[in-house]
């Protein structure tokens, strides 16, 4: 019964900043582990960044550690992923997962139960 809306895409120049929001509603999200995917044209799926339900355990992919922040507000039933130092291989269209059990692992396999609708991210050279 989990819905999850993503927005916060759109088009920015190499080094620029977004932050992209995913609204959860139906659920509780403390129980949700969350996290951000993202799938360029021709390539796979891939986890960027999971959050655990209590936000006390996160995950990052290679590709974005230590430019991306991934964050969450429960009481306001929202999950957050800031993305500094942007760069064209960012390209892609980002969605909001969930999973239920609160473990960023799921994630980061691939698994999830909800999912958002996708919000493109262009980054120009």
């Amino acid at each position: 019964q989990v819905q999850l809306v993503e927005s916060g895409g759109g088009l920015v120049k190499a080094g620029e900043s977004l932050r992209l929001s995913c609204i959860a509603s139906g659920g509780s999200v403390s129980m949700l582990a969350m996290g951000w995917f993202r799938q360029a044209p021709g390539k796979e799926r891939e986890i960027v960044a999971a959050i655990s339900g209590s936000g006390g355990s996160t995950s990052y992919a290679d590709s974005v550690k230590g430019r991306f922040t991934i964050s969450r507000d429960n009481a306001e039933n929202t999950v957050y992923l800031q993305m500094n130092s942007l760069k064209p291989e960012d390209t892609a269209v980002y969605y909001c997962a969930a999973e239920w059990g609160g473990n960023v692992q799921d994630l980061t396999k691939l698994r999830a139960s909800y999912w958002g609708q996708g919000t493109q991210v262009t980054v120009s050279s």
